[in-house]
């Protein structure tokens, strides 16, 4: 699993969730090179789960001048996991509400239980570029040779599946925006073939099918479920049910 975080530098600088605890000190290091000698303005909180919010302290005792930005049941988790002393510069995400940067203005989009109830997405208009949080994630490396599909069907299944409908409702809204590339806080960023990774979405999000077939999962200690299984296989070709596997 890789987790994302993503600055953007402009008149204002801003930084894009923090990362898992286990990563605190080559995050900070990767972020203090990239800003080379800046200090960030924001930090835009989109999830609160705590492997993007584990370093939210570490980056606020590192900056301590910057403004959070997130929702208010954002601020809500915040408070409870960190205490309510630690954001003392706040600004409250509101749904559509836009931050100027510079050349890039942030327009936020609430996107409840995909896959926590304080969820928001950020599209970028300048570079048009959607910041997804957990949407678009996949389990597996950067490496943009390895298969996105299996794995991002793996991770959408177990972590957002049951929130289909709310899903549906996130790629609604995200129709009526131009995006050239989308950022997910998981898995590599896409910039190519988006309309393939959206299709896939709508797929899942809408508990249809893929292709046609059936699945028949078992176990068998002594072989005879797997007997019963392929009798059963064997039913399903009869009846013209295509491809049982």
């Amino acid at each position: 699993m890789c987790y994302n975080s993503y600055l953007i530098l402009d008149e204002k600088v801003a930084v894009m969730d923090t990362v898992d605890q286990h990563f605190t000190h080559e995050w900070l290091d990767n972020l203090e090179n990239a800003l080379s000698g800046r200090k960030p303005d924001y930090l835009i909180v989109q999830h609160m789960e705590p492997d993007h919010s584990a370093n939210i302290d570490s980056f606020l005792k590192t900056y301590p001048q910057a403004t959070v930005v997130a929702t208010a049941k954002a601020f809500a988790m915040m408070d409870n996991f960190f205490g309510p002393d630690l954001v003392k510069k706040r600004q409250v995400a509101e749904n559509g509400g836009t931050l100027a940067l510079g050349r890039h203005t942030l327009t936020f989009v609430f996107a409840p239980m995909v896959h926590w109830p304080e969820v928001m997405v950020t599209y970028d208009s300048a570079d048009k570029v959607l910041f997804s949080a957990d949407a678009f994630g996949k389990f597996g490396a950067l490496d943009r040779s390895e298969p996105w599909d299996d794995e991002a069907r793996r991770y959408y299944i177990g972590i957002v599946g049951k929130y289909g409908a709310q899903a549906m409702n996130l790629l609604k809204k995200a129709a009526g925006l131009d995006i050239a590339t989308i950022c997910p806080l998981h898995g590599p960023v896409l910039d190519k073939d988006l309309g393939h990774y959206i299709k896939l979405y709508q797929t899942w999000a809408s508990y249809s099918m893929e292709t046609e077939g059936i699945v028949i999962a078992y176990t068998s200690v002594y072989g005879h479920t797997r007997k019963a299984v392929e009798l059963l296989a064997d039913k399903l070709r009869q009846g013209g049910c295509p491809a049982p596997r």
